[in-house]
């Protein structure tokens, strides 16, 4: 489907739906092409082409409100499809709070041209051109130094391109375009014993242009991997640990959970009753901003239609707001703000990640996570990390086989620097993240 096609497809569902007896309801079409390339040893290993269409509904019938989703949209197959998504409607209890915004809410916070998402190159690509990408990053990881060392690799590139149209009973209608690009190394080393260390290195963004040359990613492949060499836990005990910017989401991101409207309303959020409070360092500013020109996170309106507006979310430590939707605001009695995140932004510091270890006799630099969990009401939390035992800025030991624990309610607390190095490939920009005083379980 083109565009226009799909603005059809939507307004013609709004109208179906209604004379089949929704009071309300909210139509979304979309498709979304993508295309992925990857090489190992010399060869293309894999190449996929892959076009997705489909409509997403979410209905409200005598109060009562249901979301339904398919990707068959033959004629005969969809007009079944919303008979019976109307019918099964009506059995469920039901839920006046599921009732749209008002009309004169909902709206673009900035055009398309001003959030500028969609690189208009992306239709003249060729196979060629993404041939070339591939094989330009193959020679990056074959021209490293430590070559030989290699025991495999693996190159990505990736784009993809997505076209959207929202039409809803309260009058907001708006369609929207956005693209992106990927590309990685993927390295792994061998080591005595059998062990086989293995990092990665990606980049995303929203235009081609913005990518990083072939030649940084691989050699930043080759950094984290060849940190994880001989890599064991140190003692036991509590360290100074600088968060990398490219990790730092692993913990802040524990955040997400317990400043939504549904675990404040279920009773699952250890921030309930904490606005206005300061639940971390002064030193943390964190604010939500949907309109980042080129933003990974970036949209012109949220889910419920509502005009995309900056929101501060940490401001010196204090918590400012919650993500509280339409829905949630009204069973919680409290203001409407925006459903859920866009891009998450922390406000860096004056100082380098280098200079900031330079100061420090011991740290441990987390550079990796695996596996663990977190707990959005208690606030617990415990996650495996891999990373290097530093002192005065030298390495000391790359470390493995060791877990980071504390309590969300407390670690934001122990923020006690900033970096200035804001990572800007992701929908969280963050710089490093300096936490004193921080429990490590290892040997």
């Amino acid at each position: 489907m083109n565009t226009d096609q799909i603005w059809t497809l939507a307004r013609d569902v709004l109208r179906t739906v209604h004379a089949l007896g929704a009071e309300e309801a909210t139509v979304a079409t979309s498709r979304h092409d993508e295309i992925s390339l990857s090489r190992r040893a010399g060869k293309l290993e894999q190449a996929t082409q892959a076009t997705s269409q489909s409509l997403s509904l979410s209905l409200l019938a005598n109060d009562r409100f249901s979301v339904h989703s398919t990707s068959d949209l033959r004629p005969d197959a969809l007009q079944q499809f919303l008979r019976e998504a109307v019918e099964a409607t009506s059995v469920l209890e039901p839920e006046p709070e599921r009732r749209q915004p008002e009309r004169a809410r909902c709206g673009l916070g900035a055009t398309e041209a001003e959030l500028d998402l969609c690189d208009p190159g992306w239709e003249a690509m060729t196979v060629e051109e993404r041939r070339s990408r591939a094989l330009a990053l193959e020679a990056a990881t074959d021209a490293l130094p430590a070559r030989d060392q290699i025991l495999s690799s693996t190159c990505y590139f990736s784009d993809s391109r997505s076209d959207s149209v929202r039409v809803m009973s309260n009058g907001f209608e708006a369609a929207w375009r956005s693209s992106g690009f990927g590309h990685g190394i993927e390295i792994t080393l061998s080591e005595p014993g059998g062990r086989r260390p293995e990092a990665m290195s990606w980049y995303s963004a929203t235009h081609l242009d913005a990518l990083p040359a072939p030649a940084q990613v691989a050699a930043e492949a080759w950094q984290r991997v060849a940190r994880r060499l001989n890599s064991g836990p140190a003692a036991s005990g509590r360290y100074p640990m600088l968060l990398d910017a490219t990790v730092v989401g692993r913990i802040l991101g524990c955040l997400g959970g317990p400043l939504s409207g549904a675990e404040l309303h279920q009773g699952r959020s250890c921030l309930a009753g904490k606005r206005g409070e300061a639940i971390a360092s002064p030193l943390l500013h964190l604010s939500d901003q949907p309109l980042i020109r080129r933003g990974l996170g970036s949209r012109p309106f949220d889910g419920d239609g509502l005009q995309a507006r900056p929101m501060p979310v940490i401001e010196d430590g204090v918590l400012q707001n919650f993500y509280i939707n339409t829905y949630y605001g009204r069973k919680l009695g409290m203001d409407t703000t925006t459903g859920g995140r866009s891009n998450w932004v922390v406000r860096p510091g004056a100082r380098s990640p280098e200079q900031i270890l330079k100061d420090l006799p011991a740290c441990i630099l987390v550079t990796g996570f695996l596996g663990g969990n977190s707990n959005g009401l208690t606030g617990d939390f415990s996650f495996g990390v891999q990373g290097l035992l530093m002192a005065h800025g030298e390495v000391q030991a790359h470390l493995s086989e060791m877990n980071v624990s504390g309590n969300l309610l407390q670690i934001f607390h122990q923020l006690s620097e900033v970096a200035s190095d804001t990572w800007a490939w992701s929908s969280l920009r963050s710089p490093s993240l300096l936490f004193s005083d921080v429990e490590f379980s290892g040997k």
